[in-house]
């Protein structure tokens, strides 16, 4: 952002031209006779750079957003004529559009600060459902409620295993050949397991209903969620699949809706404590360490993530900026690649096709996470399919490739900026457990 408004030295937008009246005075900045506005050796503004409070601000977000008549003619191009700009910038014309760079980081920009919002959003909804419910169990008619539910889901389930049954159980009779006795025995447990689920399920629900403490138990379930899904983690044997798995299994069955949604940052120097908030003695605080040392790195990181996922998202969006950049040379050596035949571009060209590409896909992913959740998963269908044609239009018109030549690269460079993305992902959330 430092850098964008650095390279910001546009006049604001719809500012009237004053008549100059500094001709033949000497530039401020460098000394040289000033010709009109801008002097011709430096080219520092000849204003006398008085500005009020308020103009100043307007002067940030301009400088920050690039608000002047520039980005009239970047913004269309980019999104709907993207070959058109790749071969303006490519081929010189550069003054009437805005910095490739700049563009690039207002948009990443964007797409951090609305991915941040999508997702501290959903984990807030998921936090303010799961509390509603549990207060709804607070009340007799909201334990009666949930009750009738897990009756008519139990019901319903019942009806689809014995129809299930039934359909297995004729289509092995029709079988030349068919072991009856087997297929009846097959059939009278699938039957036995189908009421026994049903039972079980139904008294789960009469006990809900005829439980006065259902809502506090499950208010504090619902708070201590993290924490103990935390301490699951902690204990599970990475280097037994069984038990591997056993304890993910658990840990999914502990699971209920809803996120902690307070910041806590951990305090690496705070003292080992024992039982009801006392410092444990020494040997035990050891031992603690001891034990914390044989898990594996990224164990302890992910129980430590679990615990507190909203101090996670901060570490990682805190890196996710810095990472992103990385994927500039990845697209440009890409593009390099599949144009190596063709000298008369430059890696400086193509890194300048990175950015438009880049900044393409930041700012349309940006629109569609802040959309009404009723309209972003068509928002997001859209942009899924736009970034493709948006990059062949690229390769097409800046490049000037046949229509199979550019189809083929489109595939080459896309695979490649995908599979760059996932990496890069994947690789910052590991890269997270380990800074937790």
């Amino acid at each position: 952002m430092e850098a964008a408004a650095a390279d910001s030295t546009a006049g604001l937008v719809g500012r009237r031209k004053k008549p100059f009246t500094h001709k033949g005075e000497p530039c401020k900045n460098c000394g040289a006779t000033l010709e009109g506005w801008y002097c011709h050796d430096c080219g520092q503004n000849a204003d006398t750079h008085h500005r009020s409070i308020l103009h100043l601000i307007w002067e940030a977000i301009e400088g920050m957003f690039h608000l002047d008549g520039r980005l009239a003619n970047t913004l269309p191009l980019l999104f709907f004529k993207p070959g058109k700009l790749a071969k303006d910038y490519m081929e010189g014309r550069i003054a009437r559009h805005v910095p490739p760079f700049r563009t690039f980081l207002v948009a990443l920009l964007l797409f951090i600060l609305a991915a941040e919002h999508v997702i501290h959003n959903s984990m807030r909804e998921q936090e303010v459902k799961a509390e509603k419910q549990a207060q709804l169990l607070t009340t007799p008619a909201g334990r009666k409620a949930n009750a009738d539910e897990m009756r008519r889901e139990a019901t319903s389930d019942r009806t689809d295993r014995l129809k299930s049954a039934v359909e297995e159980r004729d289509e092995g009779l029709k079988e030349e050949g068919a072991d009856k006795a087997k297929i009846a025995a097959k059939y009278a447990d699938d039957v036995r397991k189908a009421e026994e689920r049903y039972a079980k399920k139904v008294a789960g629900a009469e006990a809900l209903q005829n439980n006065p403490n259902a809502g506090a138990e499950a208010l504090a379930k619902l708070h201590g969620r993290n924490t103990n899904a935390a301490e699951q983690i902690r204990g599970l044997d990475f280097q037994s699949p069984e038990t591997l798995q056993a304890g993910a299994n658990k840990i999914a069955e502990a699971q209920i809706a809803g996120q902690q949604f307070n910041v806590v940052v951990p305090d690496k120097n705070a003292p080992v404590v024992g039982e009801h908030g006392a410092p444990a003695h020494n040997e035990q605080g050891r031992a603690a360490g001891k034990e914390s040392a044989k898990r594996w790195w990224p164990q302890e990181g992910l129980a430590k993530a679990v615990a507190n996922p909203n101090y996670y998202m901060l570490v990682t969006f805190g890196w996710a900026h810095r990472l992103a950049v990385l994927l500039l040379p990845i697209v440009g050596l890409s593009l390099a690649l599949v144009y190596v035949n063709k000298r008369q571009y430059f890696i400086y060209d193509h890194l300048i096709v990175a950015t438009n590409l880049l900044s393409f896909s930041f700012l349309t992913w940006a629109v569609a996470f802040v959309l009404p959740h009723a309209l972003m998963k068509s928002a997001i269908t859209i942009v899924m399919l736009w970034a493709p044609i948006n990059l062949f239009q690229t390769l097409r018109g800046g490049y000037g490739s046949s229509l199979f030549g550019a189809l083929l690269k489109t595939l080459i460079v896309w695979f490649t900026s995908v599979t760059a993305f996932g990496v890069l992902v994947l690789g910052l959330m590991l890269f997270t457990l380990s800074q937790m």
